[in-house]
């Protein structure tokens, strides 16, 4: 368990396709064909992806179109987020890894450390918060950075990387993002507002609650220097031996197949 894959994509694709790779990986890892994976990677175009049970209404596709946004759907739970500026991660782990064990909240708790380290080795002193029984109540927003989560990252108080998971009975899968730079209420642009001012109030409230390195550094780090970063801090907080690994062919086939079937399909990313 202490060795582990780590694939770097500096070269960024498509919301879709990143959607169906995390899906093809975590198939991979859970029938053991892969061992644990940490995946780096990024958006191109930008891209809103949906929680999993989330309502498309929550969507002004009107707004995508502006902006040449795509959409997709995540296999995750979660509200909202905006790709594009940032670092993306994803964590499969067959569901017997330690890391895996307990319910979603403990292996948050668990995998947030890595990301600690992380942001501590580009100069920041995060802090990982529970939020408590009462987290579901508070959960209204269509925003992932607009609403807490269970032991989400924070600068200044401000939320900074939002994760969401998915757990399969053979495996988990986690994954979240950390905004290098930009302005985190951009999102509002493409959600449904029933006014102008609303949308205003609405970037207002995103960008008191979240944050992006940007905004807490004179010289943001770059994607490559993030990557980096947040492997260096699974190795060290969790003692790991990661070496670099790509897509098998096996897992380059199960993409073209979820792709098809899921993150490419009207159906799917309409469904609710």
């Amino acid at each position: 368990m202490r060795q582990w894959r780590v694939i770097f994509e500096s070269e960024f694709t498509t919301g879709r396709r990143n959607m169906a790779i995390d899906g093809a990986i975590l198939e991979a890892v859970s029938q053991g064909m892969q061992p644990p994976t940490l995946r780096l990677y990024g958006w191109a175009p930008m891209c809103m992806s949906l929680g999993y049970g989330q309502r498309i209404r929550d969507i002004d596709m009107d707004g995508l179109d502006r902006h040449g946004w795509h959409v997709v759907r995540r296999p995750t739970g979660g509200k909202a987020i905006l790709h594009g500026d940032e670092l993306t991660y994803s964590v499969s782990l067959p569901i017997e890894h330690p890391l895996a064990d307990g319910d979603v909240v403990e292996s948050y708790r668990r995998i947030s450390r890595g990301l600690l380290q992380a942001l501590q080795h580009i100069g920041l002193s995060p802090k990982s918060e529970h939020q408590g029984d009462g987290l579901r109540d508070k959960t209204k927003g269509p925003v992932c950075f607009e609403v807490p989560s269970h032991y989400e990252i924070t600068v200044n108080e401000r939320k900074l990387i939002g994760s969401a998971q998915v757990r399969r009975k053979e495996g988990i899968l986690q994954h979240g993002t950390l905004p290098l730079y930009g302005d985190v209420a951009r999102i509002c642009d493409a959600l449904a507002f029933e006014t102008a001012e609303d949308r205003e109030a609405g970037k207002t409230k995103v960008r008191s609650r979240a944050i992006a390195l940007g905004d807490v550094m004179d010289n943001p780090p770059s994607w490559e220097r993030a990557a980096l970063a947040v492997e260096r801090g699974f190795c060290e907080e969790f003692d790991l031996e990661m070496f670099r690994g790509e897509l098998s062919m096996w897992e380059l086939q199960r993409t073209e197949e979820l792709l098809d079937e899921q993150f490419d399909n009207p159906e799917w990313t309409n469904k609710r």
